[in-house]
């Protein structure tokens, strides 16, 4: 597990492209039979991936946590973005198709991951944050929960935004976590950008063809930086920073928060016009 500290925007200001994506971008989630996490210092997410190919994978504890097994004082939030696969907590096994949730809650102390298929194996997007309270582990299926669409063809950005995670979905003690879907066409998101101080967000791009990239825009409103983004990579946004991009093509994403309100229209916006 990777461990990343904490940026301030003054620091930011000042990095090149290779200290930007050192620090923000988490380029590699899947291996093969692997779980590969990072560790952020905002608000200690932990975001990562699961790729069970051959065998089951099990989700252990590491030094860095200081607890006796993964979710001890911990919740955390699965989408699979691959084959169907099943997930196992504590002897309850879950099947999740392609764009499927999972949420596990505190104190569950084995969960394990597998594919159905080796040969289209499933993809499990994860995402991790502190736990005060347990709540029930619970299964939402993409075609069961809140979905709205969302701008215009004219904009450039008509998508279907999910909800899985967050006050009026599947309940959790601070993770919120949904996707958007942009569709033919589309390839702006988060357009009119805003921030929220009280809660980091990570995003995860999926769905994008390999030739293609995605311009992540972070940074403050008055002094935005980029990131080029490829298919399954995710980026890490601090409270302070906008997070918003535009693809050289379509495709779609997980957004995954955490932090003090769980209240999805928590946002500061910014005026187009105002960005720098």
């Amino acid at each position: 597990m990777q461990v990343r500290y904490a940026i301030g925007p003054n620091e930011t200001s000042s990095f090149k492209t290779n200290d930007l994506r050192a620090n923000f971008l988490i380029e590699t989630l899947f291996l093969p039979d692997t779980v590969h996490l990072c560790y952020s210092h905002f608000d200690r997410v932990i975001v990562g991936g699961v790729k069970p190919v051959d065998s089951l994978v099990e989700l252990t504890t590491y030094d860095e946590l200081k607890s006796d097994y993964f979710l001890e004082r911990r919740e955390l939030g699965v989408i699979n973005v691959g084959g169907t696969g099943t997930i196992q907590v504590d002897g309850q096994s879950y099947e999740l198709a392609k764009l499927d949730c999972l949420y596990i809650g505190r104190g569950s102390r084995q969960v394990t991951f597998g594919s159905q298929s080796a040969d289209e194996p499933a993809l499990f997007y994860v995402l991790s944050a502190p736990a005060h309270t347990t709540y029930p582990t619970q299964k939402a299926a993409q075609n069961d929960v809140f979905s709205a669409p969302m701008g215009s063809k004219e904009g450039a950005n008509e998508r279907v935004i999910y909800r899985y995670i967050h006050r009026d979905g599947l309940p959790s003690c601070q993770l919120v976590m949904g996707l958007t879907i942009l569709k033919s066409g589309s390839v702006w998101n988060t357009m009119p950008a805003h921030v929220h101080d009280r809660r980091m967000e990570a995003y995860f791009y999926f769905d994008l063809d390999p030739a293609h990239r995605i311009v992540h825009l972070m940074g403050q409103p008055a002094e935005t930086r980029h990131l080029l983004v490829a298919n399954h990579q995710a980026v890490v946004s601090p409270p302070w920073s906008i997070h918003s991009g535009c693809g050289t093509t379509n495709y779609s994403f997980i957004w995954g928060m955490a932090g003090e309100n769980m209240d999805y229209a928590d946002m500061d916006m910014t005026a187009i016009a105002d960005l720098r």
